[in-house]
């Protein structure tokens, strides 16, 4: 809805610019032809801009437009598709399956519900079924289908009871789950024998207001189990099914949704998360002060030094590599590449969880946080470009062409590489999370026709309007040699408790990412996860400062990768946590979920790097100069 109500308001800025237009060509009947022809042109490529906006809302529109929330209206008797989506270890949630690769009952022609981009990402393929579910229309134990299972599929069966199978249902717009058996131990003629049972009795309970579905439950009827212990001989199976609609005392599904977030449950998640800001804000304030203090006792001291011109008073601390501390890094166009691409990520976090906060991430949006950050990634390109090309030009770098190049697939490249990867296993598994063809097309025109483009584009602008660097201080031609240092100022020492600050203000949030992107749970919260985010930017910040401080206190001007590593540091801390998220709180297991776990919240880490790196680096580059601005350098 934001995003369509742009629509009239690029059609009025048009019909301004059009206006603007037609009174300079009126005046141009007055003057030269040169002056008709500018007219003309700015007509044009008035034209041409507010098209390229047009374009640019409806590529937004047409990505969220078919994920938004379903309002659909019905009468009595209407009937209401149901859509089975998908199947697969209830522990492995990456591994997902269609409904009908087990031997259930199928149409005799296969109907697939038109799916959006957000819905094929997330791994969604469905299906119609045989399942009649008409609005307001109640009925007990209806058939569904009478079939015999032969000895494979009884095998099938029991091989998907084992792995603790679900299934998910689409009723609406709204998912549902189940799990298609279950199974016990009992004691047979002295042996442990374990005996299947396939759930074939379906009980669906509707909730209503009249005229909308507000909410699907589903249920079994434990009674009419059938075993299918004995695989060795065809079992008949007949299913049905009932249904069953009640009022709700909810006007809506939002409704709904906030009365099954338990208040007191929100309470405990919201005292946790104050008290590991409060915790970590008073251990930030703590050194802050103890910084300040810190360097207004060295400020006092230059200062009297500075006095003292008969006396020769030796300069110690950072004042004394005053001449080394703006000399430029070593790989500069890796450098410059990292923080295009850490500023391009900022962005992108950033506008994904505003689009969450704007409610576009319900749970009826299928995949529309996966599209946005999409969107969004691509058509921030431009700015990875301008801030590697500009902060290139800055330090005085010639290698263009491998600068560009790098700053676009320093981080598109190995994630596409992971991505191709991964997607060969889902394949091998046949598995529907595996992208189809089509799909991976467009990711692919996205990538070439808009987020390429815009990084050369973005790469040229910041050659071409960079300023020089502005350093406080002149460098010297020689550099200084840098005194042995102790071993907890040492990068690797600095580097593994730097990230101890910032991993603690989110850890707690994590475990709720964690459950709802490698779990069933629902993620709803986004305000509280924004709030989190600029916590950990603000910690990052401050902690890359003082560590900065100390390393240059130590007479050590080698800051400027360190202060990319120092300000990355939390993504190791994310990654162990991974690994002990994966053995001890999940029940993961197999090639393909290993590998889709590990593979992207190792990019995922790979990206925090980048975005917590480059918010440490501009950190510490303002208070560097800040700090030797305050000093009288020769």
């Amino acid at each position: 809805k934001f995003l369509l109500s742009l629509s009239p308001l690029l059609g009025s800025v048009s019909s301004r610019v059009e206006a603007r237009a037609g009174k300079a060509m009126q005046g141009s009947e007055r003057t030269p032809n040169s002056a008709a022809c500018m007219a003309g042109s700015s007509l044009k490529n008035a034209r041409k801009s507010v098209m390229m906006k047009a374009v640019l809302v409806a590529v937004l529109c047409m990505a969220f437009v078919g994920s938004a929330d379903a309002n659909n209206k019905y009468k009595r008797g209407d009937n209401v598709p149901l859509y089975a989506n998908k199947v697969g270890p209830f522990a492995n949630p990456s591994e997902q399956y269609e409904y009908y690769t087990l031997p259930f009952c199928a149409p005799k022609e296969e109907e697939r519900k038109q799916h959006h981009l957000g819905e094929v990402l997330v791994g969604d393929r469905m299906m119609k079924t045989l399942f009649a579910l008409p609005f307001l229309v109640k009925f007990e134990d209806r058939t569904l289908c009478s079939y015999t299972l032969k000895s494979r599929e009884i095998q099938t069966f029991q091989r998907a009871i084992d792995e603790d199978y679900y299934f998910e249902f689409i009723y609406d717009d709204l998912p549902f789950w189940g799990f298609i058996g279950d199974k016990e131990q009992e004691l047979v003629h002295g042996e442990n024998v374990t005996m299947y049972s396939l759930f074939t009795s379906y009980i669906f309970t509707i909730a209503h207001n009249g005229d909308e579905v507000l909410e699907i439950n589903w249920e079994h009827d434990p009674d009419a189990n059938l075993d299918i212990t004995d695989a060795s001989e065809p079992i008949d199976v007949h299913f049905k099914y009932t249904a069953k609609w009640v009022k709700s005392e909810h006007d809506s599904r939002e409704r709904v949704r906030e009365h099954k977030e338990s208040p007191q449950h929100l309470e405990i998640r919201w005292f946790s998360i104050f008290n590991s800001i409060v915790t970590v804000l008073l251990l930030t304030g703590f050194l802050a002060t103890i910084l300040m203090r810190v360097l207004k006792n060295d400020f006092s001291r230059y200062a009297r030094m500075e006095e003292e011109q008969g006396l020769e008073v030796e300069e110690s601390g950072w004042k004394l590599v005053h001449g080394d501390v703006f000399r430029f890094p070593e790989q500069r166009e890796l450098f410059c590449a990292v923080l295009g691409n850490g500023v391009q990520l900022l962005c992108m976090v950033a506008g994904v969880l505003f689009l969450a906060c704007l409610g576009v991430a319900t749970h009826n949006n299928r995949g529309a946080l996966l599209v946005s950050a999409l969107l969004i990634f691509a058509f921030t390109s431009g700015i990875n470009g301008y801030v590697s090309g500009s902060m290139y030009s800055k330090m005085e770098g010639t290698n263009w062409v491998w600068n560009l190049l790098l700053s676009y697939f320093l981080f598109l490249g190995p994630l596409f590489v992971m991505a191709t990867f991964l997607n060969f296993v889902a394949v091998a598994y046949n598995s529907s999370t595996a992208l189809p063809f089509g799909t991976i097309v467009i990711i692919l025109l996205i990538l070439t026709l808009v987020s390429f483009p815009l990084n050369i584009v973005g790469g040229i602008t910041g050659r071409n309007f960079s300023t020089p660097f502005e350093a406080p201080c002149r460098t010297t031609k020689m550099p200084r040699e840098i005194p042995p240092l102790p071993w907890n100022r040492s990068t690797v020492f600095q580097v593994a408790i730097a990230g101890l600050l910032p991993f603690s203000a989110i850890y707690i949030e994590l475990y709720y990412v964690f459950a709802s992107v490698w779990g069933h749970k629902l993620y709803s919260l986004y305000g509280i996860l924004t709030l989190v985010f600029l916590i950990l930017l603000i910690v990052t910040a401050f902690i890359t400062v003082a560590l900065t401080y100390f390393q240059l206190a130590v007479e050590d001007h080698h800051w400027w990768w360190r202060a990319v590593h120092v300000g990355g540091s939390a993504g190791f801390y994310v990654f162990a946590y991974c690994i002990y998220y994966f053995k001890f709180k999940a029940k993961m297991s197999g090639f393909m979920q290993t590998s889709f776990f590990f593979g992207y919240m190792g990019m995922v880490c790979y990206g925090t790097w980048l975005l917590l790196g480059t918010v440490g680096f501009f950190s510490s580059l303002a208070f560097v100069k800040y700090i030797y601005r305050s000093i009288k350098c020769d």
